[in-house]
């Protein structure tokens, strides 16, 4: 942990213990992420996000939501 996420003396014992464990389980979740990153979409969407940006577009139809 870094000094700015280091735990406030003034929290329990269980509390700091907590904090550490969670720490531990995002460490090793990013660890797994950049072993097996996700992998490469084939045939998918080209562009930006229709669910974020507006219309689904596959060759030529579009549905508008």
């Amino acid at each position: 942990m870094s000094d700015d996420q280091m735990p406030k003396p003034d929290l329990p014992p269980a509390a700091r213990r907590a904090l550490a464990e969670a720490a531990e389980r995002r460490r090793l979740a990013e660890d797994a992420e950049a072993k097996s990153p996700t992998p490469k979409e084939y045939g998918g969407r080209d562009g930006l996000d229709p669910a974020r940006y507006g219309d689904w577009e596959k060759k030529g139809l579009a549905i508008d939501f």
